[in-house]
């Protein structure tokens, strides 16, 4: 019976030793828009980033695009959400916000990764 005990005892080791499949967190640049960017309130505009350090394994592909304002993320009315993060592009409309503040983009898959602020007008 101990002989049995050490032999699982040895089999969990091993297979809590075994490597897991290498996962890469991707945080893709955004590229537009950028710092001066001016956007007009109901205009649509392709929010792009750069894909070209895109690990082969991504933890997940699943984009989403949300609007911050003055640091405050709005998760509750993203922009876009459900895109392939691979795309490099996606377009979207420019919500009916208030004027003066700072705004900014966060691109979701793995990570979020914030745009340059820029403007929204009427």
């Amino acid at each position: 019976m101990t002989t049995l005990l050490f032999f699982f005892a040895a089999l969990v080791a091993v297979v809590s030793a075994a490597p897991l499949e290498k996962r890469d967190v991707f945080v893709p640049p955004i590229l537009y828009p950028h710092a001066g960017t001016v956007w007009k309130v109901g205009q649509k505009h392709n929010v792009t980033w750069s894909t070209a350090d895109a690990p082969t394994q991504i933890t997940n592909k699943q984009g989403m695009i949300v609007l911050a304002t003055n640091g405050l993320e709005d998760i509750e009315n993203p922009l876009a959400s459900g895109f392939d993060i691979l795309l490099g592009r996606f377009e979207v409309t420019v919500p009916d916000v208030a004027d003066g503040n700072d705004y900014a983009l966060v691109l979701f898959g793995d990570s979020g990764n914030f745009s340059p602020n820029f403007t929204i007008t009427h």
